[in-house]
Order: C-alpha cells, then sequence, then structure tokens
C-alpha cells in the first residue's frame, strides 16, 4: 500500500507554520501547523473546535467564499488542514492570517454552536481560541508564500 503524502513529512522536524501540503490540479491544501509535533502539548479539543467554527465562518463569508473547499482539524490536535481552488499562494496565507485575526478579535457568539447545528456543541472554548489564534499569529505575522514548503 502507498503511504500517503502527509505520511512522508519528517513530523520530527516540522515546527508551526503554514505549510503547502499537497496540489491537486487546481486544489491546494495547505498545512496550518499551530503547534511543533510530538514536542509540545497538543490543542485542547474545545479550543480546536471553536477555531474550526470560526475559521469555516470567517473565510467562507470572505472575498474569498467561492474559492474555499474546506477547512478541518488534524486528528493529532498540532493544526488544521485548509482546502481551496484557484488561489493564489500569497492570497492564500494572507487569508489565513486575517482569518486569525478575526478569530483573536472575536467576542460574539460561536457560529453554529447549537444542538441543532453541530454534533458537539457543548464542547467550545471561545477564550481558548482566542489565545491560539494570538499564540499563532506570532508565528506566521511575517509568514510569506516562499516559506510554504516543508523543511
Amino acid at each position: 500500500m502507498e503511504k500517503i503524502a502527509s505520511f512522508t513529512v519528517d513530523h520530527t522536524k516540522l515546527t508551526p507554520g503554514i505549510y503547502l501540503s499537497r496540489q491537486d490540479g487546481n486544489i491546494t491544501t495547505y498545512d496550518i501547523r499551530m503547534r511543533r509535533p510530538n514536542c509540545e502539548e497538543v490543542i485542547d479539543n474545545a479550543s480546536l473546535h471553536t477555531i474550526e467554527h470560526l475559521f469555516a465562518t470567517f473565510a467562507r463569508n470572505s472575498e474569498a467564499a467561492d474559492k474555499v473547499i474546506y477547512f478541518g482539524p488534524m486528528g493529532c490536535r498540532t493544526g488544521c488542514y485548509f482546502l481551496v481552488r484557484d488561489m493564489k499562494k500569497e492570497d492564500a496565507v494572507a487569508l489565513i492570517r486575517r482569518v486569525f485575526e478575526e478569530i483573536a478579535a472575536y467576542d460574539g457568539e460561536i457560529p453554529g454552536a447549537s444542538a441543532k447545528e453541530c454534533g458537539n456543541w457543548r464542547e467550545h472554548s471561545l477564550e481558548g481560541a482566542k489565545k491560539e489564534a494570538v499564540r499563532f499569529l506570532s508565528v506566521i505575522q511575517n509568514w510569506t508564500a516562499e516559506q510554504l514548503g516543508y523543511q
């Protein structure tokens, strides 16, 4: 059986940042790595769940809404995957940075956080999501498209 691309990345050397995970035609997958794998405490579920709701909402309500395919957490809880269609790398990095800025500043109700809208609506943490966003912004504040490759 062939290894999938994400399992070929050396996770012992991976540091927080934004990486181009794969390119499939006009669809690009970004690895938004918020924690260093196997070295740092993982992101707690409630905070990561809220980041998922907020990022997906903000990105799908941005000027790039028609290019956003998916945003969701990694099972290892060290980051998220972001899939876009026909978007320049520079624009994707700028959108990721802007959305994390919006998360860091957000003070409203968590979108989609009701029993009717979410399968685990009780497990959210806006405070935790905001802390994680601030932490990650310190890493990606000056990130550029030229830095997207894995080390």
